[in-house]
Parts: C-alpha cells; structure tokens; sequence
C-alpha cells in the first residue's frame, strides 16, 4: 500500500472514531440519561435503551473506540515522525529549552492518562432519596 494512501486510510478512520465518540459522549449525557435525571424526566426510574444497550453499554463502546483512536494516534504520530521531529526544531531552538519542554510535555500526558488509576472518589450519600414516603396519620382518640 502506497504511503499517501495509508496516511489517508488512518486520518479518515481517526475523524471517524473521533466522530462516534462524540456522538456516544452526547447520546450517554443526553439521550440516555443517569437515574437522577430519569426521575426528573420521567418521574419515575425507567431504564433507557438505544439499539438493545443501555448507556452503560454504550459507555464500553465509546472507551473501545477511544482505545482504537489512541492506537490510531500512535500510528499517525509515528509515521510522521520527521516531521513531527523537524517543525519542533523550527519553534524551538534551544537544546536545552527543546529538552525541558518535551520532559514536561511527556510528563503532564504520563500524569493525565495514569492519574484516573490511583485516585479514590468521595462518597457521599444521596442527598435526594427517592421513591414513594408512607406516613401514617391518626386522628387524636380514634384506636
């Protein structure tokens, strides 16, 4: 396969995963919404389905085709290395400014992609308690 014809292959097949995920991501917040938002809605806690899968489901579909992007970037990004490698000596002409901006540059990626991995959330809990109260009125001297 000729190179212009691959670079064409991996940059339509990247506009279209980045596509999908931005289509899932806004089917997931507002088409398929979370439980708070079903019961504002709908007034009750019904489930929501788009093609058989729940937003759930969905949410696997939108982390696989980021996966795939991110796969595809590495490629892209490799077989574009010279060029990459030469614009970057063009902006910056330092040696050591070139090599302290591509340390921070690799760090603060490094930080993004493995901090999710070793946070804790808080937990609270539910401020709105849903479903249906029974209280049970008397009236004074009835037994």
């Amino acid at each position: 396969m000729k190179k212009s014809v691959l670079n064409f292959t991996i940059n339509a097949t990247m506009t279209l995963c980045m596509s999908a995920i931005i289509g899932i991501g806004f089917l997931i917040k507002y088409t398929l919404i979370s439980g708070q938002e079903r019961w504002d809605v709908y007034g009750r806690n019904v489930e929501l389905y788009l093609l058989g899968m729940d937003r759930h489901q969905w949410g696997m579909i939108h982390l696989i085709l980021g996966l795939v992007l991110l796969g595809l970037l590495i490629i892209h990004i490799f077989l574009h290395w010279k060029v990459v490698v030469s614009v970057y000596k063009k902006i910056i002409k330092e040696p050591l400014t070139k090599k302290i901006v591509a340390l921070f540059f690799i760090a603060l990626c490094t930080i993004l992609i493995l901090v999710p991995f070793f946070i804790e959330p808080d937990v609270e809990s539910s401020k709105k308690e849903r479903g249906h109260k029974v209280t049970l009125v008397t009236q004074p001297g009835i037994k």
